[in-house]
């Protein structure tokens, strides 16, 4: 048994929870910081990303955050000499529905007036400002908003692996991709340096005195266990959010959807190597011959084969010069589950997403005919039924949450440890800090407006 002290302990090294040691360390000076990680960091879900980001979201509570985290994200990459390979080539979201078309604009609208950007519109007649195609590299002077791009000839212009049956895509320019793996290591490096201690285990008990975070146990890797004295606990734990939950006696209004990605090596070169992130935004059919749709229909188990999927079918070319390697990622399983470790993988995972994307890529059926090898990963994401993340602090005196950060985890990490710091150290908070507190399913009001949202947007 051994015996410690801190003035916070944080549960899970991955990017959240090292983004709040590394805040706390290194921005307010906090000296006794502990980072418990059973595995190794950022292992869990945190490097099984898409590593991308935007600040584009139909929400003007989470543009304001994201905003204020991509503004401290693009100042780390600068200061570390772009050591974070971040880019600004953008989410292209393409449709093939003229009624898309319309949806596209009005959210477009919506998601602009928000705060995330202006908005030009590219149609037809040409009038208006001139389309700026995004550069392959960098993110310094490249636009921010977004290009409602409706003028089918600039699309298939600057955009030719596209199906010709797009019929408009909007643009958004304040997104694109980075090195997970750098950011997280570049914050822990620097937390450490600031004395964060990095402790092997697994969270296994909070004390919790007159309803007060009084101390935690952990079971260490290496056998025996510790218990830490502290009267801050930040639950930073991922999937694992409803155990340390349980632990404080709490029930949190969150869930886990299983997300898997796909990689494979794109031999023919059908999606150009300096190509967005390219998102399907209609529901799709699969493309099937007439046998395979006979037995699909004969077969109960895999009927849904044939029934629409979810929009959102996306993917992007991973790696540096002479890479070949595309990513192809497609959430058309979102029920609630449980997480289990290692993923339990749906063995149609690499035809399904194949085939939805070459809806919208039509060079990518040339692999149906002999799938490729994949390399399948992935993760959960945990969220609230409205997806905007949790912040702030628990019921339990002492105990704070960042967490339910569905899918978003990097992108947002730079603003939502800023903002659960602040809570943690009594700074002044931004003012949408009480968007992603927890009590704000108490507020009658924010509970009718959130019987009207329904889903406000993953992708």
């Amino acid at each position: 048994m051994h015996d410690a002290s801190a003035e916070v302990v944080i549960c899970g090294a991955g990017i959240a929870g090292i983004a709040t040691a590394y805040e706390l360390a290194a921005t307010h000076g906090v000296r006794r910081v502990v980072l418990v990680e059973q595995g190794d960091p950022l292992a869990l879900t945190s490097d099984k990303s898409s590593e991308a980001y935007r600040n584009w979201w139909p929400d003007e509570a989470m543009v304001a955050l994201m905003n204020r985290s991509l503004d401290r994200l693009e100042a780390l990459a600068l200061a570390s000499d772009q050591a974070l390979l971040l880019n600004r080539r953008g989410y292209l979201y393409v449709t093939l529905d003229p009624a898309g078309a319309e949806r596209l604009h009005a959210s477009a609208q919506q998601v602009s007036a928000a705060g995330a950007g202006p908005l030009r519109v590219h149609d037809a007649g040409g009038s208006g400002v001139p389309y700026v195609p995004a550069s392959a590299h960098g993110f310094v002077d490249q636009p921010d908003g977004a290009d409602l791009i409706l003028d089918r000839d600039l699309l298939q212009r600057h955009f030719p692996c596209l199906t010709e049956q797009a019929v408009a895509a909007l643009h958004v320019r304040r997104a694109g991709w980075f090195g997970a793996r750098q950011l997280g290591m570049l914050m822990l490096e620097q937390a450490r340096a600031a004395g964060v201690q990095l402790v092997r285990g697994r969270l296994s008990g909070v004390d919790v005195v007159g309803g007060a975070v009084r101390g935690v146990q952990v079971d260490l890797v290496s056998g025996g266990t510790m218990k830490i004295a502290t009267p801050a606990l930040v639950s930073a734990a991922g999937p694992l959010q409803q155990t340390i939950g349980t632990m404080l006696g709490l029930k949190l209004p969150i869930y886990n959807e299983l997300h898997v990605k796909l990689s494979f090596n794109d031999q023919l070169g059908i999606v150009p190597r300096d190509a967005p992130l390219l998102i399907l935004n209609d529901p799709v059919i699969l493309p099937w011959a007439t046998e395979e749709r006979e037995a699909l229909a004969d077969d109960p188990a895999l009927r849904w084969l044939l029934e629409p999927l979810p929009a959102g079918a996306h993917g992007r070319p991973e790696g540096g010069p002479g890479a070949t390697t595309l990513l192809l990622l497609w959430d058309y399983h979102t029920t609630p589950v449980e997480p289990l470790f290692p993923l339990p993988v749906d063995p149609f995972v690499s035809e399904v997403v194949l085939r939805g994307m070459a809806t919208l890529i039509p060079g990518l059926s040339a692999y149906l005919e002999r799938l490729p090898q994949s390399y399948i990963d992935g993760g959960y994401y945990t969220r609230t039924r409205e997806n905007r993340p949790l912040i702030g602090p628990l019921p339990v005196e002492g105990a704070y949450i960042i967490g339910a950060l569905s899918g978003f985890g990097l992108m947002a990490a730079c603003g939502a440890s800023e903002l659960v710091a602040a809570h943690i150290v009594g700074t002044s908070l931004p003012t949408y800090a009480p968007a992603f507190d927890l009590r704000r399913y108490d507020d009658p009001a924010y509970m009718a407006r959130l019987a009207q949202w329904g889903d406000v947007g993953q992708l």
